[in-house]
């Protein structure tokens, strides 16, 4: 058994574009691209936020206060249009960003105490919404100042206007700290990665080592040595379970090292939250990750045997992905949290507990029963594959 293990490892070594799923896209290629959209991310979003927007103002003269906040207002460019029927042309064309229509008789309403209205437009489809945001800020600030201006006729102290404005004020005191808060938005993430890098890293192996093996006709010559299937079966096992475990715990050590070296471009409150999670949580992902392996490398190994071709297994495995997608986006639903019910759901415990454990939250009473139930559910898998090879119809189907 071992030597076919060596066997099927050795093979994986000398194959150029398994070894680039294997071991360079997990170690170099994924954290540089998660790391580099990240910045970037931020990048655009700090820069959305704070870039010169152009607009259009027509009928300053019914509401010149409002016209001079956004004069005034930073990172804001008024552009002159001659009428309001440019206006979608002009949005088109990227030539202003907004426009307001300040209608007559606003003054009159609002000198009057009557709720007055304007017109923005604006091109909405956009995935997210920063000009109107922006606008809606200014605004906001306008609208306080007339407040203002209209409490203060009354002659109230500052005390009775603020509970004219707003007589019960909601006071924000969460007790998640800055972990727990950023931790709820990686550590959904994190499972996601880590699981589909496990995947990924044990298909085009998986495809190789069964279908790959049916194509070449070595297969034949590998059943006629004196060693049982079972043994067989268990060898191209272990060599899927190496690859998808190794590639998962090298993605692990290869982002502490990015993040240790260049995680201050990615920001400080990141970089803390990563240096509060302790070696024993580290080390209990990794062990969730262990069982995890198992279950990939017994499915794949399975739907590889089963298949006539390469080309037929590839078309088989990839549905798998969406399959494993599933239960990891689960985690991510509002009112999905980690308990003694979802700790025993396969994948969908390893993502819950993946998330807890980054957040600082995990109940470590729970980790066994995790680990036995994904176990369970591999060893099963397993058992399905050994008896899977040993149906002459599923390994000769040609």
């Amino acid at each position: 058994m071992w030597t076919i293990y060596l066997k099927e490892l050795l093979e994986l070594v000398r194959d150029r574009r398994t070894f680039i799923f294997t071991v360079f896209i997990p170690v170099f290629g994924m954290p540089l691209i998660f790391s580099g959209f990240g910045y970037l991310s931020s990048t655009l979003f700090k820069q959305a936020s704070t870039a010169d927007m152009t607009y259009a103002v027509f009928g300053k003269e019914h509401a010149p206060q409002l016209a001079a906040r956004f004069a005034r207002e930073k990172g804001f460019h008024e552009i002159v249009l001659a009428s309001q029927d440019q206006i979608k042309h002009a949005i088109g064309a990227e030539r202003i960003k907004f426009a307001l229509v300040i209608p007559a008789g606003l003054s009159d309403q609002l000198a009057a105490q009557q709720q007055g209205r304007i017109e923005l437009h604006y091109n909405s489809a956009a995935t997210v919404d920063v000009t109107r945001k922006r606008v809606l800020a200014v605004l906001g600030a306008e609208n306080g100042a007339l407040r203002e201006q209209a409490m203060a006729r009354f002659n109230l102290s500052p005390q009775q206007l603020a509970y004219t404005l707003d007589p019960i004020r909601l006071e924000d005191h969460s007790t998640a700290d800055k972990r727990e808060q950023m931790g709820a938005v990686i550590g959904g993430m994190l499972p996601y990665i880590l699981l589909m890098v496990c995947l990924m890293a044990a298909m085009y192996p998986a495809i190789d080592t069964g279908a790959g093996e049916k194509e070449r006709g070595t297969l034949e010559t590998l059943l006629l040595a004196p060693v049982s299937r079972s043994a067989i079966v268990l060898a191209k096992f272990l060599m899927l379970f190496t690859v998808g475990l190794t590639s998962a715990l090298l993605m692990i050590v290869s982002v502490a090292v990015l993040i240790h070296f260049f995680g201050g471009l990615v920001g400080s409150d990141l970089v803390q939250m990563l240096h509060a999670i302790g070696p024993l949580d580290l080390a209990m992902v990794a062990l969730m990750l262990v069982p995890t392996a198992a279950i990939f490398a017994a499915i794949l190994l399975s739907i590889s045997i089963y298949a006539k071709s390469y080309k037929e297994a590839a078309g088989m495995i990839s549905p798998l992905i969406i399959v494993t997608i599933l239960p990891t986006l689960v985690a991510l639903l509002p009112g999905v949290e980690l308990n003694w019910r979802w700790a025993m759901v396969p994948l969908t415990n390893v993502a819950l507990a993946m998330k807890e454990l980054v957040k600082g939250t995990m109940d470590y009473r729970m980790f066994s029963v995790i680990l036995l139930s994904t176990a369970v559910t591999a060893g099963l898998l397993l058992a399905l594959c050994r008896w899977w090879f040993h149906r002459e119809q599923v390994l000769f189907r040609n």
